[in-house]
C-alpha cells in the first residue's frame, strides 16, 4: 500500500473524532512549513556536536560527522523554536559541544550540509523525536482564583497551548493541540483539517520552494492585510519596507501581534499598574489603573495604556501610538485605538484576552481577535531571535 493510500485510510477512520470542531489557522500553518527540506528523502547523520543555535524562529544544532576515511564534514539541523523547545523540556545543555549525536531526518534542497530533524539519538541512548516532550504538558500549581486585596487573579506565566504534529518525529499529518495528541493515530489527518503543505506526500514535498525574486527569501510583508483598508491605508502599504524573510522573523510586531504564538507572557498586577511583558522581543507595557489618558501622550510603538475591571474583566484601553503595523502586513496610524479584555475562567484556569481595534484613518472597519492561553509550565523569558534558515534559490524573472 502507498504512502497517499495509507493516509487515505487515516482520515476515514478519524471521520466523526472531532465533533466539537478543531481550528488551525493558516498562520500555524504558514509558520511551521517546511520550506526547502525534501520531507519524502531520508537522511541519517552521525556525529559530535561543535555548535548548538537556541534561537527563534527556529533552532539549529551543528556537528562534524567523520566519514570512513577520517574526513570531516560540518554538518547543521534544524529543530523547532527555543522556545518550544524550552517549554518541552529541551535544554541547550542537551547539545553541549563534544555530545555524540545520531539525527534522523531530511535533507535540505539548496544547503548540502544542512537537514530537518525528525529524530535525535544521544550518545547515552535517549531517543527523543521532534516533539517529544521532557516535562509535563500543564502545569500543576494551584492558583488563587483572587488576590488578597479581591482583583481576581490575572498574574503569572501563560503562553499558548502548544501544538504538535499528529506525527512525533514531523513530518506526516498536521497540527493538533498538544492535549489532544495522543486522541489521533500516527500522522492522522482529523476530519476538516488539512496536511501541512510541504508534509510528507503531499505536493509541496516534490516541489522545491523558490524564493521571490530580490526578496532575501520574501521580501516586504506577507498576507493580506486583517481589514480592508481606506485610501490612505493602502497607501501606508505600499510604503512599508521591503524586508527578508529574516528580518520579518525578528522584527518586533505590536502589542495585538506579540502576545499570542508561542512564546511566554507574563502578567503582573500591582499597586495601582498592571504590567504585561511578552516573550516575544521582551517588550513590556504597564497598564496605569487609572480613569484617563493624560491631556499629552507622547507616542510610542506601545501607546499609552490605562485599565479599569468591569466585572471581574481587566478592560485595558490604548492610545498615544506612531504609526506602524498592528498585524501581519496591516498598517494603522497614530489614530489607532486598541481596547483589550482579561479575564480568567477559573474552572480551567485559560486566560482569555479578547481584543478591539479601530483607526478610522486607515481602516474601514476594526479589528477583532480572541486568544486563550494556559498556565506556562516554564517561566517567562524573553526569547533569542535569529533566522538561520537557508534561504531558498530565487525564482526565475518573468
Amino acid at each position: 500500500m502507498n504512502h497517499q493510500s495509507l493516509r487515505n485510510n487515516r482520515r476515514q477512520g478519524l471521520a466523526g473524532l472531532l465533533a466539537a470542531g478543531l481550528v488551525v489557522t493558516p498562520a500555524a500553518y504558514a509558520h511551521h512549513g517546511f520550506g526547502n527540506f525534501a520531507l519524502d528523502e531520508d537522511i541519517t547523520l552521525s556525529g559530535v556536536v561543535t555548535q548548538m543555535d537556541f534561537v527563534n524562529p527556529h533552532s539549529w544544532v551543528h556537528f562534524d560527522v567523520t566519514a570512513a576515511d577520517g574526513t570531516k564534514s560540518q554538518y547543521r539541523c534544524e529543530l523547532r523554536s527555543a522556545t518550544t523547545l524550552r517549554r518541552s523540556g529541551w535544554t541547550p545543555e542537551m547539545f553541549a559541544a563534544g555530545t555524540r549525536i545520531t539525527i534522523q531526518g531530511s535533507p535540505d534542497r539548496s544547503e548540502k550540509n544542512a537537514c530537518y530533524t525528525s529524530t535525535v539519538t544521544f550518545g547515552d541512548g535517549t531517543v527523543l523525536d521532534r516533539y517529544g516532550q521532557r516535562i509535563p504538558a500543564q502545569a500543576t500549581t494551584q492558583r488563587a482564583t483572587r488576590l488578597p486585596n479581591g482583583e481576581p487573579n490575572l498574574s503569572g506565566d501563560w503562553a499558548v497551548e502548544q501544538l504538535v504534529m499528529t506525527d512525533p518525529a514531523g513530518r506526516d499529518g498536521t497540527l493538533v493541540p498538544l492535549s489532544r495528541v495522543g486522541t489521533f493515530e500516527r500522522g492522522a489527518v482529523p476530519e476538516g483539517q488539512r496536511e501541512i503543505p510541504g508534509a510528507r506526500g503531499t505536493p509541496e514535498a516534490q516541489t522545491p520552494r523558490t524564493a521571490p525574486p530580490g526578496g532575501g527569501g520574501g521580501g516586504g510583508f506577507a498576507g493580506r492585510a486583517a481589514v480592508e483598508l481606506t485610501d490612505a491605508g493602502k497607501a501606508a502599504v505600499a510604503a512599508l519596507p521591503q524586508l527578508s524573510r529574516a528580518e520579518r522573523s525578528c522584527a518586533p510586531g505590536s502589542i495585538v501581534s506579540d502576545w499570542g504564538g508561542e512564546p511566554v507572557n507574563r502578567i503582573t498586577q500591582g499597586a495601582g499598574t498592571v504590567t504585561i511583558q511578552y516573550g516575544r522581543n521582551g517588550r513590556t507595557r504597564t497598564v496605569h489603573m487609572v480613569a484617563a489618558h493624560p491631556a499629552n501622550v507622547t507616542p510610542s510603538a506601545d501607546g499609552h495604556s490605562i485599565g479599569k475591571w468591569e466585572n471581574d474583566v481587566l478592560v485595558v484601553d490604548t492610545v498615544g501610538f506612531v504609526p506602524g503595523t498592528l498585524v501581519g502586513s496591516t498598517p494603522h496610524s497614530a489614530q489607532l485605538h486598541v481596547v483589550e479584555r482579561f479575564s480568567v475562567d477559573s474552572a480551567t484556569t485559560t486566560l482569555k484576552r479578547e481584543v478591539q481595534a479601530n483607526d478610522p484613518l486607515y481602516w474601514t472597519a476594526g479589528f477583532t481577535n480572541s486568544t486563550s492561553m494556559i498556565v506556562s509550565t516554564v517561566p517567562y523569558a524573553p526569547e533569542p531571535c535569529a533566522d538561520l534558515t537557508p534561504v531558498a534559490p530565487s525564482a526565475p524573472q518573468r
